[in-house]
């Protein structure tokens, strides 16, 4: 009975990927396959709850395939990750047409996005304490526990005894073995070891311009390869959301998920709030924010319902190209954005677990003092988060290690993490856009046309298979 129930299940969920394919074939644009893969996962996925329990033998085996189709996808996403972040920065350099303002340029887009990520930080802490949310007053169940044990484990990694260190753990001592993504800081390594090459490759244009040139043409056509891998990657989206959301809802504890709605809820406040902050942003630099929003609509459903910032990245890349952002300033913006001042998950999140945990420590979360602190170190520790899966659990390890709060009561959130990080990656793509966007507009290079023309948006027909 149990191989046929399983076999059942796995029927539907062909039927569902066959039915994607259809649409793919009939040219429905990729937006409405990824939402329409979402929707479908999510009622599938909830339809599995009622009719079977989490724990039944035949669900667990059903999603096991299942999953190889959702984690097969993220797997993807993340193998390509490091060769997209390295080559990104590169580009950025042998199609930079303004060296002179190039520390400027960099300089702003950092400044933004940890400008921003401070402000998230606010919010975050506004949220925790407007909704009145404590970590110990939320259900811990055996899932959660065991997960809060896992963090504990994973700090002695990924947190330094002093500030100091955790600066010098950004710089790439190999950056080979960053290329792997074996440190829990390599995405910001690969984003150095890729920046000495291109101030490298200008110093070498200028003396020796053959030299350089040859180099532009062997990074173009590397960029061009890892653009195509990556177009082959994203064409597989419906398909890894629809697996995703199906093994997530099904599989997921509805109970603690309810236990934890308030903080769901107070999260995407904070995010909204931010979003809107972004618009304000862009508002006050002369642009305006309703284009903004119907021309990052694609990239931002995108980074919402496949969760990863770095998957997003040339999405990211050529809408900023659509809002008038120059070549150089879009990757840029787009690639220091995987790794530094994300607002969602270095922002928001850490900041809301800081207010949370901090009562269990007999620390008063409205001491100014305390407040400034958090803020200080959210921003500083927003460097070098990941940009596929784990960069907001990173992030709050970091913080709470910093803070000198326990770790384990993180765990907690484990039952909501997936519905919450959709929201944070979108917020995410949306702060590097705007950092791009503002950089652009302060170095007087952005092309307004380009920013207000309806017909320049982004073009998805590529994905379709």
């Amino acid at each position: 009975m149990d191989l046929f129930l399983t076999l059942l299940i796995l029927l539907f969920v062909a039927v569902f990927i066959a039915g994607l394919n259809y649409m793919a074939r009939k040219h429905v644009s990729f937006s409405k396959r990824v939402f329409s893969a979402l929707g479908v996962g999510i009622v599938f996925g909830l339809i599995l709850q009622f009719l079977a329990s989490p724990d039944d033998s035949f669900l667990q085996n059903a999603m096991n395939w299942v999953n190889i189709v959702g984690r097969g996808y993220v797997n993807l996403l993340q193998m390509i990750v490091m060769p997209l972040v390295f080559i990104s920065i590169l580009a950025a350099f042998t199609r930079l047409t303004f060296t002179k303002n190039l520390g400027k340029i960099s300089g702003l887009i950092i400044a933004v996005l940890i400008g921003t990520t401070a402000v998230a930080s606010v919010l975050g802490i506004s949220a925790s304490i407007g909704f009145d949310l404590d970590a110990e007053s939320i259900l811990q169940g055996e899932a959660e526990e065991s997960r809060g044990a896992s963090l504990v484990e994973r700090t002695e990694g990924l947190s330094a005894p002093t500030l100091p260190d955790q600066i010098l753990e950004l710089f790439p001592a190999n950056p080979f073995l960053d290329l792997t993504g074996d440190r829990a800081t390599s995405v910001i390594g690969v984003v150095i070891f890729a920046a000495f090459l291109g101030v490298a490759y200008l110093g070498v244009s200028r003396k020796q311009p053959e030299q350089g040139e040859l180099f532009k043409k062997i990074v173009d056509a590397v960029y061009a390869i890892i653009m195509r891998v990556v177009t082959l990657i994203l064409r597989l989206t419906p398909y890894g959301v629809l697996a995703l959301m199906i093994r997530t809802v099904a599989t997921s504890d509805l109970g603690a998920i309810y236990t934890l709605g308030k903080f769901v809820i107070a999260s995407y406040v904070a995010l909204g709030v931010m979003f809107v902050i972004h618009l304000v942003i862009l508002s006050i630099i002369g642009l305006n924010p309703l284009t903004y929003v119907k021309k990052a609509f694609p990239v931002l459903a995108f980074a919402f319902t496949s969760r990863t910032s770095a998957g997003a990245l040339p999405l990211n890349v050529q809408t900023q190209k659509n809002l008038g952002v120059p070549d150089g300033i879009a990757n840029f913006a787009g690639s220091f954005g995987l790794s530094i001042g994300q607002n969602g998950c270095a922002g928001i999140y850490p900041a809301m677990l800081a207010i949370m945990i901090a009562p269990s420590m007999d620390i008063n979360p409205l001491d100014p003092v305390f407040l400034l602190t958090v803020i200080a170190v959210v921003a500083i520790s927003s460097f070098g988060v990941a940009g596929v899966g784990g960069g907001a659990t990173f992030a709050a390890i970091l913080v709470l290690s910093a803070l000198d709060l326990p770790i384990a009561l993180a765990g907690v959130l484990i039952s909501v993490e997936p519905l919450i990080d959709m929201g944070r990656t979108a917020l995410n793509v949306s702060g590097s856009m705007v950092s791009g966007l503002f950089t652009s507009k302060v170095t007087k290079s952005i092309n307004n046309d380009e920013y207000n023309d309806d017909s320049k948006r982004l073009d998805t027909s590529e994905f379709t298979i």
